[in-house]
């Protein structure tokens, strides 16, 4: 597992649930791409309302308009890591957004990893 405390970079992608790169969901293949990229980890948030830069209102409150709705795809990872993942979207993100934020990372355990905990390790003694 990676561990990933202080300083570090968001990554976030906003594009339209519909978007497809080869027939698979965009999201998806980016999320996939991340992975095999070795980043910390990415999430994939499903928005209920918005717009972008065609500036047409999409949201899940009306039936005609209720498709393509917002993806939010957010990675977290050290900044030398999101910037060396940025040229895998440059094919990809065709329409969206691609935001950087600087954040800090304040706790990053997987499951398992606390000690006390099922599969977790633990504190050793030498």
């Amino acid at each position: 597992m990676t561990r990933l405390t202080g300083p570090a970079l968001r990554l976030t992608v906003l594009v339209g649930e519909n978007d497809t790169w080869h027939h698979r969901p965009l999201a998806t293949e980016i999320v996939h791409r991340a992975h095999a990229a070795g980043l910390a980890g990415a999430s994939v948030f499903r928005g209920v309302e918005g717009f972008g830069a065609s500036s047409l209102i999409h949201t899940s409150r009306l039936l005609s308009l209720g498709e393509n709705l917002p993806v939010a795809i957010v990675i977290v990872d050290t900044g030398e890591r999101v910037r060396a993942f940025l040229p895998q979207l440059d094919g990809l993100v065709t329409e969206g957004l691609v935001v950087l934020d600087e954040c800090e990372v304040i706790r990053y355990v997987g499951r398992g990893d606390e000690p006390g905990e099922p599969g977790g390790k633990g504190k050793r003694s030498l």
